[in-house]
C-alpha cells in the first residue's frame, strides 16, 4: 500500500452496503437498502477464506453499523486483514441519520476514538479523510494531526478520500500517507489521479468499481430499486442512474457494448470490470461492495484471472471511443 510497506491483496472489499439503511436528515436515503447481518458477517468471513485481506468502510455507513458489523465478523482474526475507516461526517447513530460535518481536529480524535470501539479494535490501518471537498488548509491541519496518531499507535497510515488531484496531494505531502481513494472504473476513467498516484507512490483505492452495480449486468433500465437504496433516489454526484426509473439507459447500453470484451477469458462482467482497473494501474486496488456470500465468492474469483490484457484495454477504448 503506497509507500507505507504495508500489504494488501489487490482487491479490497468495500463496507458501505453492509451498513444498511441509513439517511440524510431531509430523508434522502444514502445506504443500500435491507441487509441482514449473518449474511454480511458470513460473507466477510468467505472473502478472508479466499484471500481478501482488504476492507474499507467509513463510521458513517449505517451510522456506525458497517463497522460493528466488520468488527463482529473479523474477530480473532483481526491480525489478519488491513482495516481502513473514514471520518467527517457527523451523524445520529439511534436515528441512523447524516446531520452534517465536522472538519476540526478535535472531532478526529472523537471519531477515531468512536470508530476504534465499534471495530473492536486497538488501531486502524487506513484512516481516511471523508470530506471530499474540505479546505486544503485545514486538510494539512488533519494531516498534521493524522501524523499524531500514528506516533500514538492508534493508526499506521492515513489518506484522503476526494476526486480532486490537488487536495490529494496535500495530503501526500505527510510521511505516512499511504493512499487516495478516488472514483474509478471502466466507464469513468482518473488518469490524472492514477498519475498522481504513480508520481507520489500512493496506492489507488478504486471507490465504484462496478459503477454502482451497473458493471455486474444486473441493473436494466426502467427497473425500479427499493426504497431505502440511494441508487432509487442518486444524488446529483451519483450518475448512471435515474430518480426513480433505475439504470440509465445510455450508461446500461455502455455497458452492453463491453460485456464481450470484459467476459472473455471465462471472466463475469464485474470480474472483467475490475480486471480492468489492474490493467490501467499496477497501484489499483478496486474495492467492490457486497451483500452476500454469493457476491463475495464471485468478487473474490477475479483475483485468480488477473488484468486484462494490453490488447483487451485497447478495445475498451476503441468501444468508449477514448
Amino acid at each position: 500500500m503506497g509507500r507505507t510497506g504495508i500489504g494488501v491483496s489487490a482487491l479490497g472489499f468495500g463496507c458501505w452496503a453492509i451498513g444498511g439503511e441509513w439517511q440524510s436528515a431531509d430523508g434522502q436515503p444514502l445506504g443500500w437498502g435491507k441487509v441482514d447481518d449473518e449474511e454480511s458477517v458470513r460473507a466477510i468471513r468467505r472473502a478472508l477464506d479466499l484471500g481478501v485481506t482488504f476492507f474499507d468502510t467509513a463510521d458513517t455507513y449505517g451510522a456506525g453499523h458497517s463497522e460493528r458489523v466488520l468488527g463482529r465478523a473479523l474477530g480473532k482474526r483481526r491480525a489478519e486483514v488491513v482495516v481502513a475507516t473514514k471520518w467527517g461526517n457527523v451523524f445520529d447513530e439511534d436515528t441512523r441519520t447524516l446531520t452534517g460535518a465536522d472538519d476540526s481536529p478535535e472531532y478526529a480524535r472523537r471519531a477515531l476514538t468512536a470508530s476504534l470501539r465499534r471495530l473492536d479494535t486497538d488501531h486502524i490501518d487506513l484512516y481516511q479523510l471523508h470530506l471530499s471537498d474540505a479546505d486544503p488548509q485545514r486538510a494539512a491541519e488533519l494531516r498534521d494531526a493524522c501524523e499524531e496518531f500514528v506516533r500514538e499507535g492508534l493508526v499506521r497510515a492515513y489518506a484522503w478520500s476526494t476526486d480532486d488531484p490537488a487536495r490529494a496531494a496535500v495530503f501526500a505531502r505527510g510521511e505516512h500517507c499511504a493512499a487516495v481513494q478516488h472514483m474509478a472504473n471502466v466507464l469513468q476513467d482518473a488518469p490524472e489521479m492514477f498519475a498522481l498516484c504513480e508520481e507520489l507512490e500512493l496506492a489507488s483505492i478504486n471507490r465504484s468499481p462496478l459503477a454502482m452495480g451497473l458493471l455486474t449486468g444486473r441493473r436494466r433500465s426502467g427497473e425500479a430499486l427499493e426504497a431505502g437504496d440511494i441508487r432509487s433516489r442518486p444524488p446529483q454526484w451519483l450518475q448512471g442512474f435515474a430518480d426513480g426509473s433505475g439504470a440509465d439507459p445510455q450508461w446500461v447500453a455502455r455497458v452492453d457494448a463491453l460485456k464481450d470484451v470484459l467476459t472473455g477469458d471465462g471472466r463475469t462482467l464485474g470480474q472483467g470490470a475490475l480486471a480492468w482497473l489492474w490493467a490501467r494501474s499496477p497501484r489499483a486496488v478496486p474495492i467492490p461492495g457486497f451483500r452476500s456470500v454469493a457476491q463475495a465468492e464471485q468478487n473474490a474469483g477475479a483475483l485468480a484471472k488477473g488484468p486484462l490484457t494490453a490488447g483487451q484495454v485497447s478495445e475498451v477504448d476503441r468501444i468508449l471511443g477514448r
